[in-house]
């Protein structure tokens, strides 16, 4: 009986790291790496650098903290200060909505790419699987099992480009500590896309809604959705760096606008690496979307008890909604990386309450004590990406006009 428990509970570890790593693993992340990438050239190694750092601090403190309270971070922030959480829920459904009109267009690009699938149809198709895993009787189960498969599938199809598109490694090595050019604009759009908004609560909030509270657990679980994270980002880094870096004197290689990372593949391991990005893609947008669908309304679920009461048909409705919104949205790239600004500066406040809520025996009982060291670099981050925020916020405004 123990046994079967301890195995029920690594797969739910398993299962809530793949349901981080896989929301975090999303189109935006696809683009967004590609775009930066073209345009920093090695110099992006620094920017992906200080995005898995950022990642490592974010994911520790938040997980840890939610999963010893054993509440939702909305339910967390209303502890430390009453009417934060409604706050800090509208404006992770809001950044999750945004991000999961540009997950459906991924999913609908992605069967594009494989079999040439209109995109309309495409993304009618991706959501209605997202919707019959949340028809699942098991739902719990039915995300764990179907965000790990295809978070497998995509690290094996990443690795494969990446050795393909023989990019320049020791360089890359070299500008991780050394950076020729440091841009915060970008830094804060990748972070934004990796753990900001929704996606540094997914898999803590499947942990809560699992029953587990274990700090050892939620760490544990933590690291693994951070490890697949970083994997999946350093291998796209290199294969599309492999692709765009030329040597002095040589013609630049541009991507094409409409659809970059798939002409990143296109162009290091020809029309097979061109079909296995639209596996990648799709698999990275409708595993977004159930990420992003599941965590927005588990925002909403405690504030509001006709959502808790229907949290499915909540969580149904709201891809519904993205994919409607989606047929209407030209410039679904834009869109991703706007996304990933807004979510970008919704961390600081969510990472605030969150960490502020360590300091309240209510919140964490009276036995707990969050490690010092991570209360600071956590404190330190939120400093950091506010002020990052604070400074790429013309350049924000600058794309919605």
């Amino acid at each position: 009986m123990d046994q079967n428990k301890g195995k029920s509970t690594l797969q739910v570890l398993l299962g809530a790291a793949f349901l981080m790593a896989t929301s975090a693993i999303g189109p935006g992340f696809l683009t967004q790496t590609t775009v930066f990438t073209q345009q920093l050239l090695a110099s992006a190694a620094f920017a992906i650098a200080m995005t898995i750092v950022v990642t490592a601090v974010v994911q520790l403190n938040i997980w840890r903290i939610i999963c010893v309270s054993k509440l939702r971070a909305q339910d967390v922030a209303n502890r430390v200060v009453p009417g934060l959480g409604y706050l800090l829920a509208f404006a992770v459904a809001l950044g999750g909505l945004a991000f999961n009109v540009g997950n459906v267009g991924g999913a609908a690009l992605g069967l594009n790419t494989m079999v040439g699938l209109n995109v309309q149809v495409g993304a009618a198709v991706s959501a209605a699987i997202a919707v019959f895993i949340f028809l699942n009787r098991d739902l719990g189960k039915a995300m764990d099992r179907f965000t790990q498969l295809l978070g497998f599938l995509m690290i094996a199809l990443m690795l494969y480009v990446a050795f393909k598109a023989a990019p320049p490694v020791a360089l890359a090595a070299k500008e991780t500590v050394m950076p020729s050019t440091v841009n915060w604009m970008i830094i804060l759009t990748l972070i934004g896309g990796t753990v900001g908004g929704y996606i540094s609560f997914s898999g803590a909030h499947r942990l809560i809604d699992a029953g587990v509270s274990d700090v050892r657990d939620a760490t544990k679980s933590a690291v693994n959705g951070i490890v697949v994270t970083s994997i999946m980002r350093i291998l796209l880094f290199l294969a599309v760096l492999g692709v765009v870096y030329v040597a002095a004197g040589q013609p630049a290689v541009v991507l094409d606008a409409a659809n970059p990372a798939a002409d990143a593949f296109r162009k290091g391991a020809g029309e097979v690496g061109y079909r296995m990005f639209g596996v990648v893609l799709w698999a990275a947008g409708v595993t977004s979307v159930i990420g992003a669908s599941y965590t927005s309304v588990s925002f909403l679920r405690s504030l509001f008890a006709a959502v808790d009461r229907n949290y499915r048909w909540w969580m149904i409705g709201f891809i519904c909604a993205s994919t409607a919104i989606n047929i209407f949205i030209a410039r679904p790239v834009a869109l991703l990386i706007v996304a990933g600004s807004i979510n970008g500066l919704i961390l600081p406040l969510a990472l605030a309450s969150i960490l502020l809520g360590a300091y309240k025996k209510d919140v964490v009982g009276p036995a707990y004590r969050h490690p010092t060291w991570l209360t600071g670099a956590g404190w330190v981050v939120v400093a950091f990406t506010l002020w990052m925020g604070v400074k790429a916020l013309p350049n924000i405004m600058k794309i919605f006009s």
